[in-house]
């Protein structure tokens, strides 16, 4: 895996604690897990798709709710994961761009491993919220990039880390994630066996249709069979702890497919992803929902499902809990620069049309990007089409320019092969989509039309390197120990001296020992750890 940015990392994985409110009971706190799996679109037999067995994924739409029209703000990890930990668009917390500085691994630029996108405005992330309010905060990373989390947003971030190791009875919010879907497992697990046949496997009209073709599109099925094994391990501890029934399971993906033409793109193949809620005992077994939902609403839906409300600076909308907001009627997702390539396209969709708007039409369609050409199939579709040997249909990608516009009828043209824009029937749902589109581009500030050099000075104050966070400061008044710090948008935890556990300080607190006491905001250096006595 290459590495990502903080932001994406943070996102990797949860688990929290919720308040579920029952109608003529007090409130029943409960426990909320989230399985995150990387590049997978609704390629399960609870989204039509049998292609290979996923028995315990089967198992969490039976027992629960399958969401149909669920969709990321990018085709791509970090910008998603900003997205999703934040409750914001990535276009609006300036993380829209996929590396950033020319380079594609941070070790190279100089900066600190802690680099990421972070917005000029303050945001904090959700987990900070649940760990406020007393919940047992684990993130299972499982990834090659080591990174600082800062010591205010999870209890533990390990490859370890689960609910297992907090106070007996406490809720938890832990989120373990899943790599092995991921793009680069389609040629890191090549000498795994097959589960799938590849005969049986569909291929898309985009692409050509021969052996190399079918065996990496069977090898991802294979792979989402080796990720149900998975998930059927963690099903089967939360049994073993008594747990299961007291857990709100959420399975969902980061964005779509990691196969050629799906990931890093904006159309729906590469937003769309699938959504199953498990709830305790089995509430809503079986039922499916057919509203939109942005991966965006995740944060606020679990702080809603906690009691807690959701934030103003966050875009997102709670879709189940306390604080359910109202339903969408639209969905807005982005493309900027991904590792060497540049681009601005934004898009806008209803349930059956999808408005695409590209800012530089002069630029191909297909990104270079090298990172991709390690599967086979990528190399594969690029010696077809420089031997000149894919159809129109397979050909489309390497257009040498993009329209300016691009609107499809979902329904009557799910590949997304037949732009409708000029099209005299289209006129009324044209008209719309653009409002709505410039509408969004002004409401939520979209900085992709900053260049990313004034972004990096915008996000450093004008600096060359990330700012530090101002040492926390703390005074004793009226018994109580107030903690400050001048920096916006920073967190600050403290601990009794010699002991491990921070706290996220959130009120005046009693301090009856001495105690170090740390701050931090995400993207910039960590303050000093100050000792108040």
């Amino acid at each position: 895996m290459k590495p990502r940015n903080i932001l994406h990392l943070l996102s990797l994985l949860f688990f929290s604690s919720i308040i579920l409110p029952h109608e003529g009971h007090a409130q029943k706190k409960t426990n909320i897990l989230w399985i995150s799996v990387e590049d997978l679109s609704p390629r399960l037999a609870a989204y039509g798709d049998s292609t290979v067995s996923t028995p315990h994924i089967d198992r969490l739409a039976k027992e629960g709710v399958v969401y149909e029209h669920v969709y990321t703000t990018a085709g791509v990890c970090s910008p998603a994961r900003n997205a999703i930990i934040t409750g914001r668009y990535q276009t609006s917390n300036s993380g829209h761009n996929m590396r950033t500085l020319g380079n594609t691994y941070p070790e190279k630029t100089g900066l600190p491993k802690s680099y990421n996108s972070v917005p000029p405005q303050e945001v904090k992330c959700f987990p900070e919220y649940l760990r406020a309010e007393g919940y047992y905060t684990s993130n299972n990373v499982k990834t090659d990039y080591q990174f600082e989390a800062p010591v205010t947003v999870w209890d533990e971030v390990s490859e370890t880390a689960d609910w297992r190791k907090r106070s007996k009875n406490q809720p938890f919010f832990t989120v373990i994630n899943f790599t092995t879907t991921h793009e680069s497992q389609v040629w890191k697990r090549d000498k795994n066996p097959l589960r799938v046949n590849p005969t049986t496997v569909p291929v898309p009209p985009y692409y050509p249709d021969n052996e190399i073709i079918r065996h990496d599109i069977a090898r991802h099925y294979s792979n989402i069979s080796e990720l149900d094994d998975q998930v059927g391990e963690v099903l089967k501890k939360l049994e073993e702890d008594d747990l299961l029934e007291k857990t709100i399971i959420f399975f969902w993906t980061d964005h779509g497919d990691g196969l050629p033409f799906y990931k890093r793109e904006v159309y729906k193949r590469g937003l769309h992803i699938p959504l199953i809620i498990r709830h305790p005992n089995k509430t809503m077994a079986g039922t499916r929902n057919a509203d939109m939902i942005s991966a965006i609403d995740f944060g606020p839906t679990v702080l809603s499902l906690a009691g807690i409300l959701t934030p103003s600076q966050m875009h997102g909308r709670a879709f189940l809990g306390q604080h359910k907001g109202e339903r969408r009627n639209y969905i807005f997702g982005a493309r900027d620069r991904v590792d060497s390539e540049y681009d601005r396209v934004r898009s806008v969709m209803n349930k059956k049309y999808q408005y695409i708007r590209n800012f530089y039409p002069q630029r191909p369609l297909y990104m270079n990007v090298e990172y991709r050409k390690q599967q086979p199939i990528m190399r594969e579709i690029l010696r077809l089409y420089e031997a000149g040997e894919l159809n129109q249909k397979q050909a489309l990608w390497f257009k040498e320019t993009k329209a300016k516009e691009e609107l499809y009828d979902l329904e009557l043209d799910p590949f997304q092969l037949n732009n409708i824009v000029h099209e005299k029937e289209s006129k009324a749902v044209l008209q719309e989509l653009r409002f709505q589109m410039d509408k969004w581009l002004i409401e939520t500030n979209d900085l992709g039309r900053v260049p990313e050099k004034e972004l990096i000075k915008m996000m450093w104050n004008g600096n060359d390197s990330p700012p530090v966070t101002a040492n926390p400061t703390a005074e004793i008044m009226e018994g109580k120990l107030f903690i400050n710090c001048k920096t916006r948008g920073a967190s600050i935890g403290y601990r009794e001296k010699g002991t491990d556990k921070w706290e996220v300080y959130t009120k005046p607190i009693s301090a009856h020992k001495p105690l170090e006491i740390i701050a931090h905001r995400i993207g910039y250096e960590p303050s000093k750890t100050v000792t108040f006595r």
